[in-house]
């Protein structure tokens, strides 16, 4: 079990944003990270931590409080289980796929929205487990990230190194390349552009870069 997961424990300072140790956390061999989007995410991490034989997992968790996904039928919280899961979408051909983790899946859905309104269809995947979702099949870990779509955006509060398995290399990463600081979590988020006027923008950015090429 691992708290203190991101920038957002903001007045507890820069030594306690681990920044680097989650992608670290993800080198470890056989070691599966969970880091859920709320509450409903965590019990399916809890799920797969139970089941698990071939290795340990690491629950990474938010000191801050996280709401709980408004989902339907269509996204299931045990689709968790699968380290990764197509949460939202605005319309069954997506223009841009955005994929976030733990807190920043938040950020995620309200970028989908305000791309929605702007006429760009986004798909949203919440992906809290990248082992387990590697250990899927082809064909599941296609449906939920179709090859052909190649704009892509990923949202975590933490380095960007190593996104690019996921993200490809037409796609980009937000994310926080240097150590935090000390202020109120929404100060941070802003302050690091960890905002989903953000994500919108750099998404609309690479999907005008591959529409040019």
């Amino acid at each position: 079990m691992f708290t203190h997961d991101s920038v957002a424990l903001g007045e507890d300072g820069p030594t306690h944003q681990p920044i680097e140790q989650l992608m670290g956390l993800r080198t470890v061999p056989n070691l599966a990270v969970f880091r859920p989007a709320d509450a409903t995410e965590n019990v399916e991490g809890w799920r797969v931590a139970l089941e698990r034989t071939e290795g340990p997992t690491a629950l990474i968790l938010s000191r801050q409080n996280l709401p709980v996904i408004d989902r339907d039928a269509q996204a299931p919280s045990y689709d968790a289980r699968k380290g990764g899961y197509i949460l939202w979408q605005s319309s069954d051909e997506p223009d841009c796929i955005l994929i976030g983790t733990g807190s920043e899946v938040h950020i995620a859905l309200d970028a989908g929205k305000l791309l929605r309104t702007g006429g760009i269809s986004a798909r949203v995947v919440s992906m809290p487990s990248w082992e387990v979702f590697d250990a899927q099949s082809d064909e599941y870990r296609d449906r939920v990230l179709p090859p052909n779509v190649r704009a892509r955006v990923s949202v975590e509060a933490g380095t960007t190194i190593g996104w690019e398995r996921y993200v490809g290399i037409d796609g980009e990463a937000v994310g926080v390349d240097h150590f935090g600081a000390s202020a109120p979590a929404n100060v941070l988020y802003e302050k690091f552009r960890l905002t989903p006027v953000r994500v919108a923008d750099v998404a609309k950015q690479v999907i005008a870069k591959l529409r040019e090429a």
